[in-house]
């Protein structure tokens, strides 16, 4: 159990402060007061106000985890959102630092700090234009260390790590990473043959036809840095500035139009629209075969599906997820065997969408 001695005593509200924040603050700083602060499905977060040495009034934000992927959150978070910064200013709050330490029911503890902003979650979308700009440049100048497709340190989507090692071959890569979530899913939901089939199809056949074309005949795509889970809900709104926040980045050098899978979940609401992805298109083109755009955007968008569906049992989204596959393995790996692709399921043709309910995030 964790000492008293480790917590800071003393400071109003009713968030919990361990010294291992504090230590990560430049010294000298004086804590104020730690409240909760904000709602995340799978983290506590919190408010913290200080005065700094020089005297200084200054707010954090602090996210923290308990768990299996509680490091690769708290830690990715922090290297993820250091990489946004480096070169988009103002997209991502500027990251403090990460750490770790004991809660009182001895539990692993790891967090991530980073400067606190007022801001609201709102249906109505950024300006399209300048938020795709600023889209645009963190994928072009986001360029990995090595030239190869992965991150430095594990990252998250949700509460579901990823697999980021290194590769030169992307669908080597996106394939670690939809096995992940195949194998999240299983886990949550159970055994499913018909489902367990169209995925093999899915990793053995359509992956290295449809991404391996990327990097074939002659073509090439340099990995992008992307945010890896940027949708509605993962965006605020600075109350000061009135400019587009991102927040939750769990970030991986990849094909960049790997970003935009989540806009064709039945969960998006503006981003469903063509306006957002036309001027993106503006800054940065389609890759080659451009014609095979939306069959790679509809392959992209069953990572998320997946994803969704590990994390809340009996989600529809494993179906959706299904139905994509079974249509993609018609065109690009026919096999008997397998279910029917039903247009009838395919939100991209029938327009339905269940968006997730916005709420304010409370100061």
């Amino acid at each position: 159990m964790a000492s008293s001695s480790e917590w800071e005593e003393g400071i109003e509200g009713n968030f919990l402060l361990n010294k291992a924040v504090v230590r990560v603050l430049p010294s000298g700083t004086k804590p104020l007061s730690a409240e909760s602060c904000g709602t995340s499905s799978w983290t506590k977060t919190a408010k913290i106000s200080v005065n700094l040495p020089d005297g200084a009034f200054k707010r954090y934000f602090l996210k923290t985890a308990t768990g299996n992927s509680a490091r690769a959150l708290a830690e990715g978070e922090f290297h993820s959102v250091s990489a946004i910064d480096a070169v988009v200013s103002d997209l991502v709050p500027k990251a403090v630092g990460w750490g770790h330490y004991q809660n009182h029911k001895s539990q692993d503890v790891h967090f991530f700090l980073g400067d606190f902003h007022d801001m609201v979650l709102t249906e109505e979308p950024p300006d399209p234009a300048h938020f795709m700009w600023q889209i645009a440049q963190m994928h072009q100048k986001g360029t990995s260390p090595n030239g190869m497709f992965g991150f430095p340190v594990p990252v998250v989507c949700g509460i579901m790590e990823r697999t980021v090692t290194w590769e030169k071959s992307w669908a080597k890569s996106f394939t670690h990473q939809l096995k992940d979530v195949i194998k999240y899913d299983n886990q949550t939901n159970g055994p499913w043959p018909e489902y367990d089939a169209a995925c093999k199809q899915l990793i053995d056949v359509v992956i290295p036809r449809l991404l391996g074309a990327l990097q074939s005949g002659g073509r090439e795509i340099k990995p992008s840095l992307i945010h890896g889970d940027l949708w509605e809900q993962n965006i605020g709104i600075d109350m000061e500035t009135d400019k587009a926040i991102l927040f939750d980045a769990g970030c991986t050098y990849a094909h960049n139009e790997m970003e935009f899978g989540t806009w064709r979940c039945s969960w998006a609401i503006y981003f469903m629209g063509q306006k957002y992805m036309q001027l993106y298109k503006s800054h940065v083109k389609p890759s080659e075969p451009k014609d095979e755009w939306d069959d790679r955007n509809r392959l992209y968008s069953i990572h998320p599906y997946l994803n969704d569906s590990a994390g809340h049992p009996g989600s529809v989204s494993r179906q959706r997820a299904y139905n994509d596959m079974l249509y993609l393995c018609e065109k690009y790996g026919p096999l008997e065997t397998l279910g029917k692709y039903d247009p009838k399921k395919d939100i991209s043709v029938t327009g339905d969408h269940v968006p997730y309910v916005i709420e304010q995030l409370k100061d």
